[in-house]
């Protein structure tokens, strides 16, 4: 039996956990009497072109549906949304994620259960729920998605039956394509040394700063169990990895302010090289959820605070 769904959390951090492009950066958000934006109700999202699709959620949010074509049951669940999402006039946009070809974006919302339906405004992750819930029930959960949509300013619509010709993508650089494959075959390290590469031949590249931040994050947490990490922390309140690893699993849970204040707090507690450890790891989640983020933008100003 499906669990019954769950009402939409407020925004959570945007964390691209699969690395399959950089950081979002905010656009004005589109009207809710404007044109909108060329497209379908449904889309099917693919790990090469998903981060293009977040990126269409600053101005149309949308509800990412996990499914496996192994297991075709779990395509109802796409076939239900869909079913609500056409009549709300294209204020909502459904991207369909087969997970068996796709496992760079089943790696990014850590899925557990097939299906899996999460919510995306702006780019950030907003928890929904697991399995095929009935349209009744996913009607009200679509309303409260808009709802938290509107509170953020993301009010544009799909002009549904009017797109255009599809964009070419920008051809990706060679290191890009293997941090992309190397993270796809779970070898962070690989994608680190990737990503390193890309730096040093283009120290500007946004997109590298990004990716390495992203995957020095999960290699950091391979394999961490959340409940023992706590405890350690509790237990040894000095020991900084111990904080800083929480903070981390903080940040992958979309707990991102907990997260900022445990690493504020160990910079205020500490000194010289201890200090000097956890400013930089700050600056590393900073680099992950994104330097345009209002949450980022305050706590650099409590970051400096601490400092001085």
């Amino acid at each position: 039996m499906s669990q019954p769904p769950m009402r939409p959390a407020a925004m959570r951090g945007a964390v691209d956990l699969s690395g399959l492009g950089q950081t979002p950066q905010p656009t004005p958000a589109a009207g809710g009497g404007g044109a909108g934006k060329p497209g379908t109700i449904r889309v099917d999202g693919t790990d090469a072109t998903f981060q293009d699709l977040m990126l269409g959620t600053q101005e149309v949010p949308a509800v990412v549906v996990l499914w496996s074509a192994s297991h075709p049951e779990t395509e109802k669940a796409v076939t239900n949304a869909v079913q609500v999402a056409e009549k709300l006039d294209g204020r909502i946009q459904v991207i369909a994620v087969d997970v068996q070809a796709n496992p760079g974006i089943a790696s990014a919302f850590q899925a557990q259960q097939i299906p899996l339906s999460v919510g995306l405004i702006a780019a950030q992750p907003v928890p929904l729920f697991p399995g095929v819930q009935p349209v009744e029930q996913l009607t009200l959960v679509f309303e409260e998605l808009l709802k938290v949509a509107g509170q953020n300013g993301v009010n544009g619509r799909v002009q549904v039956g009017q797109a255009g010709p599809a964009e070419e993508p920008a051809p990706m650089s060679p290191e890009h394509e293997a941090a992309y494959d190397a993270i796809e075959r779970g070898d962070f390290a690989a994608a680190v040394t990737a990503y390193e590469q890309a730096l040093k031949l283009n120290p500007k590249d946004s997109d590298a700063s990004a990716g390495l931040a992203q995957v020095k994050l999960m290699q950091r947490t391979q394999g961490a169990d959340l409940q023992a990490a706590r405890a350690a922390a509790a237990a040894n309140p000095e020991d900084v990895d111990a904080q800083l690893l929480v903070a981390d699993l903080d940040l992958l849970g979309g707990h991102v302010e907990d997260a900022f204040v445990r690493v504020i707090d160990i910079v205020r507690a500490t000194s010289e090289d201890d200090r000097e450890k956890a400013r930089q790891h700050l600056l590393s989640l900073f680099e992950v959820v994104g330097a345009q983020d209002e949450r980022v933008v305050k706590a650099r100003r409590t970051l400096m605070s601490a400092l001085f």
